[in-house]
């Protein structure tokens, strides 16, 4: 028969082991908790950041500046440029923006329409771009093409097909502006 006292003495044994095996569970918890809360931080940072970017009160600021960051102010070129969380990617061309302003897909875009003899469809863009030819692709990139047509950067000149703004195309005999 066991006494009482070696009865307590194996409970509270077995009580230390239960309390070693959660700690090293705490501790495995807790490593794996790292990635996810350093992930969670960045996005917070990067909503706030966004945020005061977009926010209508402040103007945007960036390098390349003339006044320490502030850009354009809400009168500028820029104004209206608004997509429904606050910035335009692709603004309205005006004689007062260049290529420069666009995000870097749809410069390329341009660039590679800038330098092409002929105009070009849209997979033959893909190819010059070094874009999949496939068709998801290609139709996706279409409506960046059009978006680009919508804001005056490119011309589309027959369903399709696509060339600089102010390029020269032959209809027939004569030769016709792109752009008016």
């Amino acid at each position: 028969m066991v006494s009482w006292l070696e009865e307590l003495e194996r409970r509270e044994a077995a009580e230390r082991d239960r309390i070693a095996e959660l700690r090293g569970q705490i501790e495995e918890l807790t490593a794996l908790l790292v990635e996810p809360e350093g992930v969670a931080s960045r996005l917070k940072i990067t909503r706030e950041t966004m945020s005061e970017i977009l926010s209508a009160d402040r103007p945007v600021t960036g390098p390349g500046t003339d006044d320490g960051g502030a850009a354009e102010p809400a009168d500028g070129p820029l104004a209206g440029a608004g997509s429904p969380v606050g910035v335009r990617l692709v603004p309205t061309w005006s004689t007062e923006l260049d290529a420069g302003m666009l995000p870097s897909s749809y410069r390329d875009t341009v660039e590679v329409l800038g330098d092409a003899v002929h105009p070009r469809r849209a997979h033959h863009l893909c190819a010059a771009l070094g874009l999949p030819t496939d068709k998801s692709t290609v139709e996706g990139f279409r409506s960046k093409l059009k978006r680009l047509v919508e804001r005056d950067w490119i011309a589309e000149l027959e369903p399709g097909l696509f060339a600089a703004r102010g390029a020269w195309v032959p209809t027939g005999r004569r030769c016709l502006h792109a752009d008016g």
